[in-house]
């Protein structure tokens, strides 16, 4: 299949260009830079931009522009913008690739589109997205765009991700560096809780869901919009900074309390794990931490 990919050289983006070469596609990257990674076609483009679409079979859209650094809160002083470039910039988007014949088209969105319900609520594929930040908005109103456009011969799917950790493919640093740097450093650390995916096991659902669509053209079967939730690990930050402790023979003296779990809402995955998605949970974040060398104060 050839596969066109906004956003390739992005974090979560690199994994799923490498998925996708290791699945045996043809990836076209997206984007304003070269791809990172050998083997990829690449055209410069920009989000708001039309690409030539042309002679592929479908589109993963992981582009986004925003403050970087920053998802909630990414418009910046600018959300007019922010919305012209990530919101119109989508929906033009995922209009001219239905245009263009392709097959399929995957947005990745976030989790962000449930934040508007009360703690401890089970955040199940089903549910009407209810966004509280202009970020959430975006992206809730992006999946609706989407779904709208499906059919038969271009079938969608919206895959809403956790928080993402793992080494970033381009040697940068990972999410947690400053955390570890601070622990290391003796610093006292707030405590905190969150559900975590590895950006591996997001890259692995992407391509489930996009077998899911392209199966279902196949034989007419099943609805032409799919939404999947990307969630693996529930991580207490006194967790993953004992597990680093361990692995890097420090005293951890400074570790936090555990955080109050009552009120956090989790994602429910049931749709994704219907179509053979099994995330590395702790074992995998294992490796990644069996990864993270400590060389210097300034090491990740």
């Amino acid at each position: 299949m050839k596969i066109a990919i906004t956003g390739a050289n992005g974090f979560v983006g690199q994994y799923i260009t490498q998925a996708a070469m290791d699945a045996g596609h043809q990836v076209t990257s997206f984007g304003r830079s070269r791809p990172l990674l050998p083997g990829v076609t690449h055209n410069s483009w920009l989000l708001g931009e039309i690409p030539d679409l042309s002679g592929h079979d479908a589109l993963i859209h992981a582009a986004f522009h925003h403050a970087p650094g920053r998802y909630r809160g990414g418009e910046g002083n600018d959300p007019e913008g922010f919305v012209q470039t990530n919101l119109s910039g989508s929906i033009a988007l995922f209009e001219f690739a239905k245009a263009a014949g392709l097959e399929a088209c995957l947005f990745l969105s976030s989790r962000a589109v449930f934040d508007g319900y009360p703690p401890g609520t089970c955040l199940t594929e089903d549910l009407t997205p209810l966004p509280t930040t202009l970020y959430g908005r975006v992206k809730a109103e992006a999946e609706s765009a989407l779904a709208d456009l499906s059919s038969a011969t271009f079938r969608t799917a919206n895959l809403r991700p956790t928080g993402v950790y793992g080494m970033p493919l381009d040697g940068s640093q990972h999410k947690w560096a400053k955390l570890f740097a601070e622990f290391r450093a003796g610093q006292e650390i707030e405590p905190h809780v969150a559900t975590e995916v590895h950006a591996g096991d997001l890259a692995s659902a992407v391509l489930l869901a996009l077998n899911d669509l392209t199966a279902g053209a196949k034989d007419a079967r099943g609805p032409t919009n799919r939404n999947f939730n990307v969630s693996d690990l529930v991580l207490d930050r006194r967790e993953l900074l004992k597990l680093y402790a361990a692995k890097n023979s420090l005293s951890g003296e400074n570790l936090p309390p555990a955080k109050d779990r009552q009120g956090l809402k989790i994602l429910r995955c049931q749709r994704t794990e219907e179509i053979g998605w099994r995330p590395g949970g702790l074992a995998r974040l294992s490796t990644m931490l069996e990864n993270v060398a400590v060389k210097s104060p300034g090491a990740q």
